[in-house]
């Protein structure tokens, strides 16, 4: 089931003429913290704090955001992972370790934190791992596109997942959606940003002014989520 930790809010700023997505998270927190690694610019902020108060601090440290960033940018991308006991993943915006055990049968369970695996002596722990996520991404993506449909006023689509390696989603012109399984190894603002793009090409197959308006209604920080997203997409791992 999708994450419930406090969804963090996408949203961009321009710096020295660039535009910098970040991720604001508000708590109880009293002060506004910067933070930047793989995932870029996170900020956390007081629940009250204006967001005007937000960017003058992110103003402020400005050339030390861009810095870091790039420092991050030209980290060569990650290659093949290791799936071994132990390993970490990042599975809707959350933290996974996963875990092999010689218990039960040959499947997999999800926990808090956690995922269990039993491969089996005919399958190694990486292609197993990737099974259990695409079983898991047909659930969570259908979930999302059962609730986001009707926001539209569009029909619930048929559903089918892609392995393609620059693309996201696609939508036919019987309005059949393909999501890219590794959606599940982002954040699900993002999943949803994809969803929303998909689903208003049911009712707009182009990418016209009015195709983005519709996304708008879904998604009204779609640029910032956009931009996310093709960060983001450096970072997946393979395995």
């Amino acid at each position: 089931m999708p994450t419930t930790t406090p969804p963090e809010a996408a949203r961009s700023i321009v710096i020295g003429g660039q535009s910098v997505a970040y991720s604001l998270r508000r708590s109880r927190r009293r002060t506004i913290g910067l933070a930047i690694d793989h995932r870029g610019l996170r900020v956390g902020a007081p629940a009250r704090a204006r967001i005007g108060d937000i960017e003058n601090l992110i103003h402020q440290h400005g050339q030390w955001v861009l810095d870091k960033l790039a420092a991050w940018r030209d980290r060569p991308p990650p290659g093949q992972l290791e799936i071994v006991d132990g390993t970490v993943i990042s599975v809707l915006g959350e933290a996974l370790t996963v875990t092999i055990t010689e218990l039960g049968r040959a499947r997999w369970q999800f926990g808090p934190g956690i995922i269990y695996l039993r491969p089996g002596d005919d399958r190694s722990a990486g292609a197993f791992l990737e099974k259990a996520l695409r079983e898991k991404a047909r659930a969570v993506f259908a979930e999302r596109l059962a609730i986001h449909a009707p926001r539209l006023g569009v029909p619930l689509p048929a559903l089918r997942l892609s392995s393609a390696r620059t693309r996201w989603g696609s939508c036919n012109q019987h309005g059949d959606i393909a999501l890219n399984w590794r959606l599940i190894l982002m954040p699900l603002a993002i999943l949803d940003y994809v969803v929303a793009h998909e689903l208003a090409h049911i009712r707009e197959m182009n990418h016209s002014p009015r195709f983005w308006s519709v996304v708008a209604t879904l998604c009204p920080d779609w640029k910032a989520r956009r931009i996310e997203l093709r960060r983001l997409a450096r970072q997946i791992p393979h395995f």
